[in-house]
Parts: structure tokens; sequence; C-alpha cells
């Protein structure tokens, strides 16, 4: 049906972003864009950091949909750059109108837009964004997605499943990107689901950077799960202590029961280092049965905090002494007004590989 026949409900339009970029820290994801959290006892400085990229420069640019927006518009005063100007509508029926307000032509366009909730409407919101880019003959088409819906489905571990990382991922491919950036991806291997270039980049910087800054004694850093032992290895490497693993058993989806811990955390305060906290089940189960294990304390992180279904009140309710998480999918009221809950900013780490990716230059070296 063409926007001729009904009337667009629900308009939304992009403005632009500040014109001036702003120092921040990448590592402490202390970040000066529009309603952004900052965290910290204000005593480090932020280290001054010029972007390489002109707002001149018509050959690049940024969008966002509706997703995160806040999050696109810190990116681009950390670049330097206005956010790029769209209008997004909803007809009656709850379809997506889209249409650029700009000439991108031959440009090199980022679409900042997590599939966080609602998950199927932010993706279909997605492909159109990057349909309309492509019929505008966009030069190169990068999407941006600090969180990856479906990454959770990507394999046959029951009969009769769907593979929805794969099925997503030809979604994006089909629509016409020409390549991906993500950051944490549950799995590593997503990365081969997609027949473009795809940049995998990691929020560890700035939550290790968040754990020094409170100086906590004895860490101990825990995998709640076989699959997430590499990003704990990792993020243990950094703060430079021992590690330890939980075996866990899934019984259903959103319900895991704890079997075992495997290594010492008796006398130590744990921090669990996990990608994804969804209903938030698991690690409570994970920080309940540290503490009888005789740890002195519990502490959690996240890249993504879906926080779906009764997440907030069971960390409310839970003996963790804190959830560290970052802004790759925007909080509820309810979890902003949560003391447990701390928001690290990945504008500036997200912002910095955007600039590599569009210069040509190493992303990897980032996070070296």
């Amino acid at each position: 049906m063409s926007t001729t026949e009904q009337k667009p409900i629900a308009a939304s339009t992009n403005g632009n972003a500040a014109d001036e970029s702003h120092s921040d820290d990448l590592r402490t994801g202390q970040s000066g864009g529009p309603n952004r959290p900052k965290e910290g006892d204000g005593k480090t400085k932020p280290a001054a950091r010029r972007s390489r990229v002109s707002n001149e420069d018509r050959r690049f640019k940024i969008f966002s949909g509706t997703a995160n927006r806040p999050l696109a518009e810190a990116i681009c005063e950390h670049i330097g750059v206005k956010l790029g100007e769209t209008k997004i509508q909803r007809f009656a029926d709850g379809e997506v109108y889209f249409q650029l307000l700009e000439n991108v032509r031959g440009a090199d366009v980022f679409v900042v837009q997590p599939t966080c909730f609602p998950v199927d409407q932010h993706l279909v919101e997605l492909l159109i964004m990057i349909d309309a880019l492509k019929r505008a003959s966009a030069g190169r088409i990068t999407v941006v997605m600090p969180y990856y819906g479906y990454a959770r489905q990507d394999r046959k571990d029951r009969p009769r499943v769907a593979i929805s990382s794969k099925l997503v991922a030809d979604l994006i491919t089909t629509a016409g990107a020409h390549r991906a950036l993500f950051m944490d991806l549950h799995a590593a291997q997503i990365q081969g689901f997609f027949n473009i270039p795809v940049d995998h980049m990691f929020a560890s910087p700035v939550l290790v950077s968040h754990f020094r800054e409170l100086n906590l004694p004895n860490l101990t850093v825990v995998s709640p799960d076989a699959g997430g032992v590499e990003r704990a290895r990792h993020t243990a490497t950094k703060l430079g202590c021992p590690m330890a693993i939980v075996d866990k058993r899934r019984t259903d989806i959103n319900v895991t029961e704890v079997m075992h811990i495997i290594g010492e955390v008796e006398g130590q305060t744990c921090i669990i280092v996990d990608d994804i906290v969804d209903t938030a089940s698991t690690l409570v189960k994970t920080a309940d049965a540290l503490l009888e294990q005789g740890a002195l304390g519990v502490y959690a992180c996240a890249s993504h905090a879906v926080l779906s279904g009764p997440a907030i009140e069971r960390i409310a309710n839970s003996r963790l002494e804190q959830l560290v998480v970052t802004d790759s999918i925007p909080l509820r009221e309810e979890a902003r007004a949560l003391s447990k809950i701390k928001v690290r900013s990945v504008a500036g780490l997200m912002a910095a590989t955007i600039e590599n990716i569009h210069m040509e230059t190493s992303v990897s070296a980032l996070f070296s």
C-alpha cells in the first residue's frame, strides 16, 4: 500500500547531533553525549582525543534507527559529525515507513541499530533502512549492531529447530549491507554466518577499567558457563587474577541449574563475566552458589543488559554487590533507578572503531 493511501502515525524524525567532538576516555566509558550515564568517583580526568574524520567529509555519514538513538548521538559527538537526518514513521497497522532526508550517493554509511526489544520490530526497521540506502546509491553500507539479537540460536541443539542467527545474517546481507560491526557476540563463530566482512569489537576495555577503579581485594573472575571461558580468561588476564568456572545445566529456555564450581573462590571477591543478562536467573543462582562456597562478595558485568521479565526484581533482591553493564541496549527506567546497576558507555570505543573502518586502518589494534 502506498504512503498516500493511509497516514503514518507515531512519527519520529532523526535530528542532528552536536557539531563539536568531546574529549572522552574510551576505556572508562565516560561519555559526554546527551543523557549518557556517568559513573565513577569523578577523580579521573578523561584523556583528550581528536577525531580524524572531518565534519566536512560528506562521504562519511552515520544514521540511526529507533532502537538506541542516544548511543548513536553519543558516537557522533565523539567523532564530531552530525547524525544523519531521516524520517521513521509507522502506519496504523504497524508497518515501517523510512525515508532518507539527505543525499548519500557514493557515501560511506554506518547504520547504528541494535536488535533489542522489541527484537523483530527493530530487525525489520534495520532491513528497511539498508534497502533505502542501497536504492539511494550509498557507496558502502556498514551495519553497526551493538547487540545482535537471535545470537543465542546459533546451532541445532535440539531436533527440528531453526538456526536463527544464520537466518538473520542472510537477511542483513540480502538487504544490501556491505560489512557489519558487532560487539561481544554470544558466539564468535557467528561471524562465519556472514558472507561479508565482519568486525567484532569488545566491551572489555570499558568493563575492566571500571573494576580497576574499584580496587577490589583478592579478585577471581568467574565464567558462568563453559561457553564463556575465553571471555572470562581475557578479563582475568587484564585484571591479573585467577579464574573459576561454573558448571551449569540448561533445563529449559531461560532456566538453568548450577551444578559445580571449578576453581577456588573461598575468601575471594568474585566478578562474574557474561555477555548477556536476560532474565538474570543464571546470574543470581551463580552469585548464590559462589557465596555458599565462601566468596567474600560477588560483582558481575555484562556487555548487553537485556533485562527481560523479572530480571530487575531478581537483581534488586539478590546478594550481588553490583552489576556493571554497557549502553549497547537502552535501559528501562526501573533499571536506571536501581543502585545496583551501573552503566558504562561504549560510545567512545564504537566511535573509534567506526573511524578506523572508514579510514581503512586496523580495528584489532584498538583492543590489543
